[in-house]
């Protein structure tokens, strides 16, 4: 069976909750690691009260016994610690009140779902179309991918990110090994190794915040230990690097991916962008270079993945853009809901959740068994395949 989940809930809603189906039998969790997750996702420098407000924990209430996985789909949800204030704005059965006491939304924002969603589903109050497409779902992305993560560390497949932009200021380029890299950027506000580009990061944010406005950036996920062999060539839809791609895109304000150079590869020529094949006794085949981001025809190479995602700025602005109010068709200022002046730190974490769990996808796919010592078993047997090739 593949590996998948749906998500239900809303931003202002009692809960959001995740059902994960696939997973093996005997994945021993740690529990408190999914919620270090999770809290890594509300940090970040410039982040607004909602952060203050809301300290998620995952509550997994299916699937799991004793702390193991049993085979079965796994429940995950996410409470809500701001429902109190929105108990009958949110109320699942009718309520008797104004548009005012029901906190209608009738003017939709630029750059938000709020009038395509309200013209698709033909929805007169754009509350119903921003409260599930609020960037809030991610939590239980998250936590799905915190899961996956651990199932990933079963193999020796180790999962990083970083901040490589916000707005002007660029972060430089650093040759520090993947354990020094989650240790430093863990450190840092803004998700750099860098002491300089952290402070110049955290100034430029303020200076948006002060102007009423948002900024977006780059940012990136390299994933090291990853075996030769996941995806595949044979069909588009089971290209690893698409895969990813798809699942990159899919982050809220996410607006581009790229893999290894990625673009830069459109200005470069063949022999400064491919990556030249060696062998060893000690390493087996592997790469002169990582210029391709540890693929190849779809397929992983064996080198780290590396993947890159481009966040626009938050289009909730507290100085508004203009709107049209769909009940009058008049101009207005949007409305503004609570919102980030800058929310890319923490949109570094959603990529590497959203980034693992493809490759657990494929990864299950590749080497799939009912339990992890079936699966242990079959990966195993692979490796050992790979050493005679």
């Amino acid at each position: 069976m593949s590996l998948r989940y749906l998500t239900a809930g809303e931003t202002h809603g009692p809960q959001l909750t995740a059902i994960i189906e696939g997973l093996p039998s005997n994945l021993t969790l740690d529990f408190e690691e999914l919620n270090f997750q999770l809290h890594r996702r509300q940090k970040g420098y410039g982040r607004g009260r909602r952060m203050q407000i809301e300290k998620d924990t995952a509550q997994i209430v299916g699937g799991v016994r004793h702390g193991n996985t049993t085979g079965a789909p796994v429940a995950v949800v996410v409470e809500n610690k701001d429902w109190t204030h929105w108990r009958n704005i949110m109320n699942v059965e009718p309520i008797e009140g104004t548009d005012e006491e029901k906190r209608r939304v009738h003017r939709p924002r630029p750059g938000h779902a709020d009038l395509n969603g309200g013209l698709k589903y033909n929805l007169k109050d754009l509350r119903n179309v921003l409260e599930r497409s609020s960037a809030r779902e991610t939590t239980v992305r998250v936590a799905c991918g915190a899961i996956a993560r651990q199932f990933l560390a079963e193999f020796g497949i180790k999962v990083a990110g970083q901040v490589i932009r916000i707005g002007e200021i660029e972060a430089p380029v650093h040759n520090l090994s993947i354990d020094e890299l989650i240790e430093q950027t863990e450190a840092s506000s803004v998700r750099v190794v860098d002491a300089e580009t952290e402070k110049k990061m955290e100034a430029y944010i303020d200076q948006i915040k002060e102007d009423g406005d948002s900024i977006g950036g780059i940012v990136e996920c390299i994933v090291e230990g990853v075996p030769i062999g996941l995806g595949s060539y044979v069909q588009y839809d089971r290209k690893l690097d698409a895969r990813i791609a798809q699942g990159v895109m899919s982050i809220n304000a996410f607006k581009g991916v790229e893999i290894g150079i990625g673009f830069e590869a459109g200005i470069l020529r063949g022999s400064q962008v491919h990556d030249e094949i060696l062998y060893s006794e000690e390493q087996g085949y592997y790469r002169a270079s990582n210029r391709l981001g540890g693929f190849e025809g779809g397929i992983t190479n064996g080198m780290p993945v590396v993947v890159r995602g481009v966040m626009k700025p938050i289009p909730t602005l507290y100085k508004p853009l203009q709107s049209v109010d769909i009940d009058t068709k008049e101009a207005f200022t949007a409305q503004v809901e609570r919102s980030d002046a800058c929310a890319v730190p923490a949109a570094s974490v959603v990529m590497e959740h959203v980034v693992a769990w493809e490759i657990a996808k494929a990864f299950l796919e590749k080497f799939g068994g009912d339990s992890m010592d079936e699966i242990k078993a079959n990966y195993n047997n692979y490796l050992a395949q790979l050493e005679k090739y």
